[in-house]
């Protein structure tokens, strides 16, 4: 019965079927291969040792401590801006939020320290107005915390208001007539609504900072805050101990399996969609309103000036040296030929897996069964890989790879940064392309099959009308990520292969901060600009 109904849906199952084994065939050659390359006696000889328990200890800590400031933050600027909706910059202020997920580790980290370093905005105020500055250094944990709650309290505050703004307004009808406090109001009406929401982004949120890179390695400021990222880093691209980058690896690979593993029952709530313009029918208590005010003010000015100090340091750049350099312009359009395929290959991705896997969660289509349950579950697991492998450990496999297979270094590094941004792209596309497709399968399933629309004539008609927008969507979020990504390509990264987040970081890496402030404002108003503008420009494009 199964196999009748797999056949009969043969077109919708097996093409994103045959891409999710291949992604999990990928997982396991990326284990074995880092397994095959390791000396079993010598691994197992010095596998504890006070360096891999040190670094063990500081990427989990670091990862904990930036998870629950981040929370802490995002759960407190949502519950501001969903109580003061009616702000005049409010709409500005949320859309910027949104693009704190495509923002360059590196632009990040280049304005902070334009900011809060030694020679940042902060100390020469302090200087001038006080005759007084600050000698702690942004580099250590403090550094690598300030930029991890920036891009990560962001993404909380995102994801959790529109939670917030889906609560029904009856609720706080009923919270008001019985005359609850602020405090019993959150715990009885709005806590219960985020709290399943809240497992679910703080386990990613400590995914993403246990294998976090570019911040750890530009902010890190020495052996004592390296996370095991950066320690496989530095054992392959400078000391080239190959023996203990497989080591250090395969312990991360292991603790981010059972970390994915754990955390794969976390499930987001299903009232993440803003129901209505929902406004609060009487004033908040005045010194309530001051929080919110002051917690929406200081956030907005904490996200908003290291963007605007890129902008204003830039200013001051030689860009005609910027432009006039060869390897620029190489970085500049490898990065956008990586960052376009890639897109394309995660659209195509996205959709064939979320078809595929709507089959096993439509009854009508084939019977749930516990071996429905079982592919589900495996498909879906297979679009989010990149979680439990990060992107530096699968460039260490193709590193590995090219040592034994023989092809031109480049062809074996655009292989990888295509195959890692795809893999980092694709947990978010799959958001994003899953839902509306299983509801169009819910909605015109029925008429489809009396009408005999198959293939493309079904697409075109019922699929491409209400998945457009959310293509281009997912087009742009995996360009920008793409183009900001500093993983595989640090460990390949060469003048024969360099894209722009690598050629920004050689220009920090030797303290030539006016032609890294050139270049970062180049990166990111390439970055806005395309995560803004180009779903717009379809959208007017679609609509003549």
């Amino acid at each position: 019965m199964l196999s009748n109904s797999i056949w009969r849906f043969r077109l919708s199952v097996f093409p994103g079927g045959v891409i999710s084994i291949g992604l999990l065939l990928l997982a396991f050659l990326v284990f074995y291969t880092l397994f095959l390359n390791s000396d079993y006696e010598s691994f197992t000889s010095s596998l504890i040792t006070n360096r891999t328990i040190g670094l063990i200890k500081f990427t989990i800590f670091q990862a904990l401590l930036s998870t629950i400031i981040s929370i802490i933050i995002g759960t407190i600027l949502a519950w501001s801006l969903a109580h003061q909706s009616s702000f005049r910059g409010r709409d500005y202020l949320v859309a910027l939020l949104s693009s704190s997920l495509v923002l360059p580790t590196l632009i990040v980290v280049f304005g902070i320290i334009s900011i809060l370093g030694n020679n940042g905005w902060v100390n020469r105020a302090l200087l001038h107005f006080f005759d007084y500055s600050f000698e702690n250094s942004i580099y250590g944990l403090g550094g690598i915390l300030i930029a991890h709650v920036y891009l990560n309290a962001s993404f909380a505050t995102r994801s959790l208001l529109h939670i917030f703004e889906s609560i029904p307004q009856e609720r706080y009808k009923l919270a008001k007539s019985l005359n609850f406090s602020t405090f019993k109001r959150f715990l009885l009406v709005e806590y219960p609504a985020i709290k399943l929401s809240l497992k679910s982004i703080s386990s990613t949120i400590f995914l993403l900072c246990f294998t976090s890179f570019a911040i750890v390695l530009t902010l890190g400021g020495s052996p004592a805050y390296n996370t095991l990222e950066v320690a496989i880093y530095e054992a392959v691209r400078l000391d080239f101990d190959i023996p203990l980058a497989l080591k250090l690896a395969l312990i991360q690979l292991c603790i981010t399996m059972v970390l994915v593993f754990l955390s794969a029952n976390f499930k987001i709530g299903n009232s993440n969609i803003k129901t209505q313009d929902r406004k609060i029918l009487w004033k908040e208590p005045k010194k309530l309103q001051i929080f919110q005010i002051f917690t929406i003010f200081v956030f907005t000015l904490f996200f908003v000036l290291p963007l605007i100090s890129i902008f204003v340091d830039g200013l001051s750049a030689d860009f005609r040296k910027i432009l006039s350099d060869s390897l620029f312009i190489k970085s500049f359009f490898t990065s956008l030929f990586i960052a376009t395929i890639s897109g394309i290959i995660t659209v195509i991705f996205a959709l064939l897996i979320s078809d595929t896997r709507r089959n096993f969660n439509l009854s009508h289509r084939i019977k749930k069964s516990k071996t429905t349950n079982f592919f589900n579950i495996l498909i879906a697991f297979s679009g989010n890989i990149y979680l439990a492998i990060p992107s530096l450990i699968l460039g260490l496999s193709f590193f590995l790879l090219s040592q034994k297979f023989q092809a031109p270094l480049t062809v074996w590094a655009i292989g990888a940064v295509l195959c890692a941004n795809v893999l980092m792209s694709l947990p978010f596309a799959l958001s994003i392309i899953y839902p509306p497709m299983q509801r169009i399968a819910q909605h015109y399933d029925k008429l489809s099959f009396s009408l005999n629309l198959t293939g493309a004539r079904r697409w075109l008609y019922c699929e491409w009308p209400y998945l457009k927008s959310s293509i281009v969507y997912v087009f742009t979020l995996s360009f920008c990520l793409s183009l900001g990504d500093l993983g595989v390509i640090a460990l390949f990264g060469s003048n024969e292969i360099t894209t722009l987040p690598w050629y920004l970081y050689q220009l920090m890496g030797s303290y030539q901060t006016k032609d890294g402030a050139g270049v970062a404002m180049i990166l990111l108003v390439l970055t806005l600009s395309i995560f803004i503008l180009l779903p717009k420009v379809f959208k007017n494009a679609s609509s003549t």
